[in-house]
């Protein structure tokens, strides 16, 4: 897999490069600033961007933006947002579209499941960090849809979240897969989403948490 990383700390970027190509990867270039890596982006055209979400020169979202700056030039480009603090509502705007995760940088500490994370969103997936998930499950202003769900549907919504199939759902709460393919129904059921594909439902389904979380 072609990368390319945008991340001010100069520490954090060459280790995060050395890690990714000790994992096999080709690091396509690296870039200190938001300008910087739209540019590289532009010229290198790689598998799949990690952006952190403050870089120079504003330190503010500059990351996101450049995001979806790219997302409008390359839809099929993969994005990988790094941030220290959560964000929902960025998350929210990149979502919908696939190919992509949000994760707090202590998510590269796991290195296996990080490289994981980079195949999923490489292979079209979406992953929200379990944190933003948590925060969003916590949130006051419910949507109605929500209440409805029972708290094991939550837990199946959370993992829905954060990317996993009804596989990995089913091993991570010791249920059998076809226990789990009931939840799912339910949830899916329960939020009243237009029919359409299994997998549009779903990130319709982690989009409805954004849109709670966010509104007002």
């Amino acid at each position: 897999m072609r990368l390319a990383i945008g991340e001010d700390s100069a520490l954090f970027r060459d280790g995060l490069a050395r890690l990714l190509a000790d994992a096999g990867h080709e690091i396509a270039a690296t870039a200190a600033d938001a300008a910087a890596s739209l540019a590289m982006i532009r010229t290198c055209e790689p598998d799949l961007a990690i952006l952190d979400i403050r870089m120079p020169p504003e330190m503010t979202d500059d990351g996101a933006r450049v995001a979806a700056s790219a997302r409008a030039e390359f839809p099929q480009l993969g994005i990988v947002l790094l941030t220290q603090q959560i964000q929902p509502r960025i998350a929210e705007q990149l979502l919908s579209s696939g190919c992509f995760a949000y994760l707090l940088k202590d998510r590269v500490l796991d290195v296996e499941e990080f490289l994981d994370i980079l195949q999923r969103v490489h292979d079209g997936g979406t992953v929200l960090d379990p944190d933003v998930v948590v925060q969003l499950l916590g949130a006051r202003r419910a949507d109605a849809r929500l209440a409805r769900l029972t708290p094991r549907e939550h837990q199946v919504l959370a993992l829905m979240a954060e990317g996993r199939t009804n596989t990995g759902i089913a091993n991570r709460l010791w249920l059998t897969p076809r226990t789990v393919e009931s939840h799912v129904s339910g949830v899916l059921n329960k939020l009243e989403l237009p029919l359409g594909t299994d997998d549009h439902r779903r990130v319709l389904a982690v989009v409805a948490y954004l849109e709670s979380h966010c509104a007002g």
